[in-house]
């Protein structure tokens, strides 16, 4: 019949779907090179084959980043000498330095040590908990990757959550209606959601081995047990979102932020406003405004928010939430005390966090006046820190074992090996952030920024603040299908021309687009860490879509909120900077300087 035969071949197509979008993209696209401006057309070819690969991953995101140096040098937009040191500029050594640090501390646990500490600290009460999660969720995705503490926070959030309310197929069972399960198992029901188990036994001390008989009624049974999957789901759910939130603080935390970075320098080489230090300072109270209003959100959404806050009561709650307390608390306990090599690791570690912050802040001067102006970026600090991981000694040196002749002559271990960096560190970002660089160079060298921007007049209709909101609000819609960094490579050049257009500080316009790409919080592909989440197979699309649809709502407040508070005094936004005069004398149209973003829109 024909339903078959179309069912069939739409299989057929589904398996090669990939082959075809790397055959019929070009294609499609051909006409481009024809009807645009000559230099402009080959570079909007050039640049929708790869946003169309990535988006799809039709290609390795890193194997198409890789195209510009097929496609600038043979279409004869950019010659080979100029594309291929974009790969490696200095903002991917501060990246590059970033995760090598991050590499070193999963090396010896410290992230996990800093984990349950700040759990065992915060307490078990869910919504207490689930602020727990979300606080150290972010603050190690600041400096871990989003991947790697998502993946790391799950299963501690799993154990917990079964100290909580027991095994989550039990609990899943109790949900369903009394009249939908078995006679019998309602009559073996305990206060333990399910069986005590072996472990439940030891860890009680025989104390309580024999539980007390349920005495609640099938229907409390039902809705406890309600509340208690919602409770679960929302641990899922918040530890995603807040490494997504946590990575937007650091210029390292995420790749969007150091594209950014690596952007400016190559459009306004004269404006040195944004490094690791004043990014920090104002991007760090961004993610606190945000993760609270996150976490209100998750809370109330997932049933944490009620007057246990505060108030104790002596419930079977109360007993389930005493197990998870004794939990933590072992698990730090395994840990152990502290050993030489955690404390090295937490001694660079802080250490390489307040040499990025001190260079240069911008409010008071850094250390870099010590050395020749202008020669020490923060990729050399990042890199001078993480060199000395490979050689400093992961055990106490003693002057004794020199005396020692019956002494063990061990090997010498370093807190890192090459190794070790070599298989944990994601080079494919690396190579990732190099297409975006040499993407933005020939976006900016072939002239179809500027030519884009000229097609997005209509814009300078709107006032700035406006924009601003458009612009996140946009930026967040388009990354929930696309990779985050994709994303910003894409936008970053245009967003930088429609500023110039409008004669509004492109930084007004340019941060918030690069926070509001990391706000993907509504599908599992959104982004890795929500896959992870998803993948544990105990949330749905739809908890994802109606958490994270308001989630974006929030995100996209906390930006503009942001920006025109403290964000306008800290990188001078109301004026139009000199810098942005400087680089753009070569754009064709005349340009006024206005002394503030009001009087521009008034005249326009």
């Amino acid at each position: 019949s024909e339903g078959m035969k179309i069912s069939v071949v739409s299989k057929k197509l589904w398996c090669v779907h990939k082959q075809l979008l790397l055959f019929l993209t070009p294609l499609v696209f051909l006409p481009l090179l024809f009807t645009l401006p000559e230099k402009e057309g080959k570079c909007l070819y050039v640049v929708i084959l790869m946003a169309t690969f990535w988006c799809t991953e039709a290609l390795p995101l890193a194997v198409t980043a890789m195209l510009p140096v097929c496609l600038f040098p043979t279409l004869g937009i950019l010659p080979a000498k100029t594309v291929c040191p974009q790969y490696f500029i200095e903002t991917n050594f501060l990246f590059l330095s970033g995760l090598v640090m991050a590499s070193s501390i999963e090396e010896w646990g410290l992230h996990r040590r800093i984990a349950l500490k700040v759990l065992s600290i915060v307490g078990v009460k869910p919504a207490w908990l689930i602020l727990g999660m979300m606080m150290t969720s972010s603050f190690l995705s600041m400096w871990l990757s989003n991947t790697a503490t998502t993946a790391m926070m799950l299963p501690i959030a799993n154990a917990i959550l079964e100290s909580l309310f027991g095994d989550l197929e039990t609990l899943k069972q109790k949900c369903k209606s009394p009249e939908d399960r078995d006679s019998q198992t309602s009559l073996k029901l305990h206060s333990l959601p399910s069986e005590p188990s072996e472990k439940h036994v030891l860890s009680m001390d025989g104390m309580e081995a024999v539980e007390p008989a349920d005495m609640r009624t099938a229907e409390e049974i039902q809705s406890e047990s309600e509340y208690q999957l919602k409770v679960w789901k929302g641990f899922l759910i918040c530890i995603p979102y807040a490494a997504s939130i946590g990575g937007t603080a650091t210029l390292t935390g995420t790749a969007p932020n150091l594209i950014l970075i690596g952007q400016l320098k190559s459009y306004f080489p004269d404006c040195d406003l944004i490094n690791f230090g004043s990014w920090f300072a104002f991007a760090f109270p961004l993610m606190l405004l945000f993760l609270f209003l996150g976490w209100i959100w998750i809370s109330f959404l997932y049933g944490g928010l009620n007057t246990r806050l505060c108030f104790t009561k002596h419930d079977h709650r109360a007993q389930a939430e005493a197990r998870a307390k004794a939990l933590i608390k072992e698990d730090y306990r395994k840990l152990g005390p502290m050993n030489f090599a955690e404390g090295a690791i937490s001694f660079f570690f802080i250490l390489f966090a307040v040499l990025l912050f001190t260079r240069d802040p911008k409010f008071v001067t850094g250390w870099s006046v010590f050395f020749k102006k202008g020669y020490v970026s923060d990729a050399v600090t990042g890199v001078i820190i993480v060199s000395i991981l490979f050689f400093f000694p992961s055990q106490k040196p003693s002057l004794s074992w020199w005396f020692d002749p019956k002494a063990v002559n061990t090997q010498y271990v370093p807190l890192l090996s090459w190794k070790k960096a070599q298989d944990s560190v994601p080079w494919n970002i690396i190579l990732l952030l190099g297409g975006g660089f040499a993407m933005a160079k020939a976006c900016e060298e072939s002239g179809l920024a500027s030519w884009i921007g000229g097609h997005l007049q209509p814009l300078a209709e709107v006032p700035p603040a406006v924009a601003v909101m458009l612009i996140t609000a946009f930026l967040a819609c388009f990354t929930e299908f696309a990779s985050n960094t994709a994303t910003i490579i894409i936008f970053l050049p245009v967003i930088a021309e429609l500023a110039i257009r409008v004669s509004v500080n492109p930084l007004y316009f340019m941060i918030p687009a690069t926070v509001g790409c990391s706000y993907a919080f509504m599908l599992p592909v959104s982004t890795p860490p929500n896959s992870i989440a998803f993948a544990s197979g105990h949330l749905m699309v739809k908890d994802m879509v109606k958490t994270g649809f308001v989630m974006n709502i929030l995100g996209i407040l906390s930006v503009s909120l942001a920006m025109n508070t403290w964000g306008v005094a800290m990188f001078n936004l109301s004026s139009y900077p000199q810098w942005a005069h400087t680089a753009n004398t070569t754009a064709a149209s005349p340009r006024v300087h206005f002394p503030s973003m009001r009087s521009t829109n008034a005249t326009l």
